[in-house]
């Protein structure tokens, strides 16, 4: 008879079992206690939290398993504890580790050729979790896998207390898909935390565990029939049938961030190797919440009131002066699902006029240009490698003779491009590498003349390093996400004298009245110092400045590169940093910086009266109290530039390809002298092919006279003549 042979064993077993409680109540390998097994317990999600110790964002580090903090058993709902207990051991308070009752019923089956179960209590469950070699290999565990288990399970009961075995195993057991643990189970299920949940989410929990991927319905039959063996009530089961409809539809549970304020700076402290120092998988950081949700609130309604414009992205970074700690990280202001993880803190973009300020505190420093120098925006012309470069206003408008004040302040672009002829672009290049510009890899030939009108890359954080090495005096010294990290010695970068210059001007709205008026977003209630760029086709949009406390960069634009329809610095990121100023202000002032001893105030005019009197700063050597221009300045040639390559088109006719020789200031007693000879250049000049040597001359007798400006060289190509 099948199974006739069990009986017959029965007195044999039941000697062996009392031998070996006696004599094996150790399991095989000792088992950790509770606190060392608390602290290995690792997230695999990393909570971020703000320099209060409050939530701020939630970002998953670890893709094996979902995992959250480690949930005490006074933190889980009574009902919970009560439920589980129920379905899984009912005499969990009162055995020690084994339930015998249960194991003699299973065994009493076995013994009749019946399955009747593991008899596992919820101490023995948590031995095998804890001790790897108790799982079993297929589908049940050997007789002697079960036997290591019961012994583990009595050394658990000799050295835990009740409760915290039942912690513990709430924390590890698995409950659906990758969830492992109450915490995960419960937030991903039903968006709460345990010591929330309602009474059928605690029966649903439960039914779960037996087989955490059972279908919806069988799960629910099993909650319901937990529910009659705790006298619920029928009216029970309808209610489990819809939750488990509801929230068992898929595999795995989505667990929902507490906080998502901050993913890119998140994704920052990931990188940095936080993950490995943090195994509760609490982090702190130097972000303030309150700011940080302002100002994403601030970006992003801003890039809804632009939107019509084409401008979908956005990014903001603050700073404070003297730490160096990152109060606000916002990498992303849009919401489009295809760039909603990039950083526009660190993506490289066009510079735009951003860099300006460093090439006049350049040329401030080596002594080329005082603030009240005075530079020329007029048309302008130069070789290139691609032609001719021609630098224009951003309102396409000239302003004449202005001071290096108005011309930084008010971003004028030729006297710029003027200021780096002076400055010298290898010299430019190599300051910008110091400053922490590192994007900015080519040759300074690469760049050519619009390197001081920002076509080189930068990013918001170099910009936003750059401008605090402006607030702190020309001293540099890291950023940091980090809270308590050791700030190194700083190390200077520019001369504090010249800083201060461009702060001082990046501080005057008068100063920046020609271009952008007196009443403009970059206007505070209290001292700042600030500058736009726009880059090319207006692709980028910036707007980077600071205050005696804070540095504060805006980026807005399109992370695909696109072009936004008529907005300017002022328009698209200006009013985003405003906001965020008048924020950090809110409460506090911000006086202006002393000035370093080299620094002199002094009354100036300019003859003839080209700006107001005013009193203006200098450094040692350069002071003066009258600004003069030269209106005897010598004329130039404007057309072509010097190294200028000219090709003729076979399909345009002939005439229609003139040269007009120009020159600036325009001077009638001046002639030309081309390849020698005099050209009387009424209708413009018919291009030769060849390399060609003009001048400007003042005459004398015959074709001698006094070379006004050392000759320049041009090349025309292509057949001409009229043969060709």
């Amino acid at each position: 008879m099948s199974g006739g042979w069990r009986p017959a064993l029965l007195p044999v077993m039941l000697v062996l079992l009392a031998w070996g409680w006696v004599v094996f109540s150790q399991p095989d390998r000792p088992l950790p206690d509770f606190d060392t097994v608390r602290a290995a317990h690792r997230s695999s999600d990393l909570l971020i939290l703000d320099r209060a110790g409050e939530p701020l964002h939630e970002l998953r580090r670890d893709l094996s398993a979902r995992r959250l903090a480690w949930m005490p058993l006074d933190q889980m709902s009574p009902v919970l504890r009560e439920v589980v207990v129920a379905a899984e051991d009912r005499r969990f308070w009162r055995h020690a580790g084994v339930d015998r009752l249960a194991l003699w019923r299973a065994f009493g089956l076995w013994l009749r050729g019946r399955n009747g179960g593991g008899a596992s209590t919820l101490t023995m469950q948590l031995a095998a979790r804890l001790d790897p070699g108790l799982q079993p290999a297929a589908t049940r565990r050997t007789p002697g896998q079960k036997w290591a288990q019961i012994r583990a399970a009595w050394a658990l009961e000799a050295g835990w207390s009740k409760e915290q075995i039942l912690e513990a195993y709430l924390n590890l057991v698995s409950f659906r898909g990758e969830v492992q643990g109450i915490h995960a189970a419960s937030r991903g299920l039903f968006g709460k935390f345990p010591a929330g949940l309602e009474r059928e989410e605690a029966l649903l929990l439960a039914a779960l565990i037996p087989s955490p991927n059972a279908a919806g319905g069988r799960v629910a039959r099993r909650a319901c029939t937990l529910a009659r063996r705790l006298k619920e009530g029928e009216q029970v089961c309808p209610l489990l049938r819809q939750l488990a409809a509801r929230v068992l539809l898929g595999g795995t549970p989505l667990v929902r961030p507490l906080e998502a304020l901050a993913p890119h700076a998140a994704r920052q402290l990931l990188a940095d190797g936080v993950a490995d120092a943090a195994p509760s998988g609490r982090v702190a950081s130097t972000i303030d919440g309150a700011l940080q949700r302002f100002a994403l609130e601030t970006l992003t309604q801003q890039l809804t009131q632009l939107a019509d414009r084409n401008v979908r992205d956005g990014a903001l970074l603050v700073v404070e002066n003297a730490t160096g700690e990152i109060l606000a990280y916002v990498g992303n202001g849009g919401d489009h699902p295809a760039t909603r993880h990039v950083d526009g803190v660190t993506a490289p973009r066009q510079a735009g006029s951003t860099l300006k300020p460093f090439l006049y505190q350049l040329a401030l420093e080596r002594r080329l240009l005082t603030a009240a120098s005075l530079l020329e925006d007029t048309p302008l012309e130069l070789a290139a490698v691609g032609g001719l470069y021609a630098p224009q206003n951003y309102d396409r408008e000239f302003k004449g003779w202005v001071s290096a004040r108005t011309a930084l302040a008010s971003s004028l672009n030729v006297p710029a491009v003027r200021t780096l002829l002076l400055v010298g672009s290898e010299i430019f290049l190599e300051r910008l590498r110091r400053l922490g510009f590192t994007h900015l890899t080519r040759d300074a030939a690469h760049y050519g003349y619009a390197l001081a009108l920002g076509a080189g890359e930068v990013t918001l954080r170099e910009l936003v390093l750059a401008y605090r090495i402006l607030a702190n005096g020309g001293l540099s010294s890291p950023i940091s996400l980090r809270p308590g990290v050791e700030q190194p010695i700083p190390v200077r970068i520019m001369q504090p004298g010249a800083v201060a210059i461009i702060g001082h001007i990046l501080a005057d709205p008068l100063a920046r009245g020609l271009t952008f008026g007196l009443d403009n977003p970059l206007t505070t209630p209290f001292w700042s110092a600030v500058k736009t760029g726009t880059s090319k086709q207006m692709r980028d949009n910036w707007c980077v400045g600071f205050s005696a406390r804070y540095t504060v960069g805006v980026w807005v634009g399109n992370f695909d590169g696109a072009p936004m329809h008529e907005v300017s610095g002022i328009t698209g990121a200006a009013p985003v940093w405003l906001e965020l100023m008048r924020y950090l202000h809110r409460r506090e002032g911000s006086p202006p910086p002393s000035l370093p001893p080299e620094v002199t105030a002094t009354p100036i005019t300019f003859e003839p009266p080209l700006e107001p009197p005013r009193e203006e700063l200098f450094l040692p050597g350069t002071t003066m109290t009258s600004v003069r221009r030269n209106d005897r300045h010598p004329a130039r040639i404007l057309h072509p530039p010097d190294g200028t390559i000219l090709a003729v088109d076979p399909d345009i006719p002939p005439d229609r390809q003139r040269v007009f020789f120009r020159m600036g200031p325009h001077d009638p007693t001046l002639v030309w002298r081309l390849d020698g000879q005099l050209v009387v250049e009424v209708d413009g000049w018919f291009p030769v092919s060849g390399n060609h040597r003009l001048e400007l001359l003042r005459p004398a007798t015959g074709e001698q006279g006094e070379v006004v400006q050392e000759a320049v060289r041009f090349h025309v190509r292509g057949k001409t003549g009229p043969g060709r």
